[in-house]
């Protein structure tokens, strides 16, 4: 038996060992904490609904196996099964603060963009749908000085994302239905400016926490990013396939219309009115890939709507946006981000020609950010070294690590240099 095949059986037999044991061993619950990175979301900590003497606690003192699973999406068997590695252990009280008299221990597990064993989601690709989806993840963990065994997830918790509605739903006059999730921030102003994000091409579907987590824009609502707008609320909506769904075809790039973008604008404008404190003239749009192509598409049918957009990995073709389209956008604020080795929504087709026009018919308020390649903005797994895909140019505007225009100067905003956040707050109507 070849060594790779004889590592994989020894961990799968000794998942099905410890869950045998369980049955007769005394086993426990734990909470699993799920974190999204810039590259997707992880399980990096563990919460186990017990505490060990904190002198007795050491990393190496515990096994985490996990299993990995799905009724839908296929994944390979390499990824089905294995061990995790745990940095840490401490006590900490039901949440994984740390607090030396607290009645649960917590594990760090390691995570990291190579390592789909972290992962909870899976994307794949069908014959008729295809996406990010929520698999079974399971985990059994053992103390191995006292074989002590958890093995039951009684719950989960996701920073931020929990702090999200995710119950939305939406109906159109024209039967298309949409779900969304929304943050209303605590804030001492009297009117909250809105930010909206549209998923991308993988985040499809009917469970409104994928949009936030598969790609990290839940972090709108985070404190780094809030505290340019003072606080503002948040709108995630969600479409049931893809944004790009032509009404001919299954893709549209702007040569034709969309199924979406009139039952998306009317849900945007049924939670402006339902949410009296949102300010109507700080509406801010935005997207990455599908998302950026609806963007642009509100933008073009509503030009007068939206305070400022800032688009991601832009999907809408230049060549399909008319002259009277363009002047339409004239006189809106738009930063746009993409990446020039980006392989499936072209720079050179899309974001780069469009920016240009803008500026040739004097668009005063457009900037574009092309960065060369989509690296680890964290130095967390080799910085510079490290190159994720070049579509996923929203790394940088999820974490507001966008300065540069196209020109490579700072973007300056009543002569300061600002982040993309900090210009966007800045605009209004």
């Amino acid at each position: 038996m070849k060594r790779k095949q004889f590592l994989l059986l020894s961990l799968v037999l000794s998942i099905t060992f410890f869950s045998t044991q369980a049955q007769s061993n005394s086993s426990g619950d734990y909470t699993a904490v799920i974190t999204g990175f810039d590259w997707g979301p992880g399980v990096n900590k563990v919460i186990l609904d017990s505490s060990i003497p904190s002198e007795e606690l050491k990393a190496e003192d515990f096994q985490v196996l996990v299993s990995r699973s799905s009724a839908i999406a296929p994944i390979p068997p390499r990824f089905q099964s294995g061990e995790r590695t745990v940095l840490r252990a401490f006590p900490s009280n039901e949440e994984g603060t740390f607090t030396a008299e607290g009645d649960h221990t917590t594990l760090l597990l390691t995570v990291a963009p190579t390592n789909p064993l972290g992962s909870p989601i899976q994307y794949y690709r069908g014959e008729t749908s295809g996406g990010n989806i929520w698999i079974d993840y399971r985990m059994t963990i053992v103390h191995t000085p006292t074989q002590s065994i958890w093995n039951s997830e009684n719950n989960r918790i996701i920073p931020i994302v929990d702090e999200f509605d995710t119950s939305g739903t939406y109906q159109h006059s024209d039967g298309i239905s949409l779900t969304y999730a929304s943050y209303l921030p605590q804030t001492n102003q009297t009117k909250t400016p809105l930010i909206i994000w549209l998923h991308g091409g993988g985040e499809g579907g009917t469970d409104p926490t994928i949009p936030l987590i598969a790609n990290k824009a839940y972090n709108y609502a985070s404190p780094d990013i809030q505290r340019h707008f003072k606080g503002a609320a948040v709108l995630a909506p969600q479409t049931p396939t893809r944004w790009m769904h032509g009404v001919t075809s299954s893709y549209t790039r702007g040569q034709e219309e969309d199924i979406y973008h009139k039952a998306l604008m009317g849900l945007i404008q049924r939670f402006v009115n339902e949410n009296p404190s949102i300010d109507k003239n700080r509406i801010y749009l935005g997207g990455c890939s599908n998302g950026g192509y609806m963007s642009l598409k509100l933008l073009i049918e509503n030009p007068k709507y939206f305070a400022a957009a800032y688009i991601s990995s832009l999907a809408y073709f230049n060549e399909f946006v008319s002259e009277a389209q363009l002047s339409s956008l004239k006189n809106i604020p738009i930063w746009f981000v993409h990446s020039q080795d980006d392989p499936t929504t072209v720079a050179d087709k899309t974001a780069t020609p469009l920016y240009k026009r803008l500026k040739q018919i004097g668009s005063k308020n457009v900037h574009y950010s092309l960065f060369d390649k989509v690296i680890d903005i964290t130095d967390q797994y080799g910085g510079a070294s490290f190159q994720y895909n070049g579509h996923w140019s929203w790394v940088y505007l999820h974490d507001n690590q966008v300065f540069y225009d196209y020109d490579n100067k700072p973007v300056v905003w009543k002569g300061k240099p600002v982040s993309i956040m900090e210009w966007m707050a800045a605009q209004r109507k």
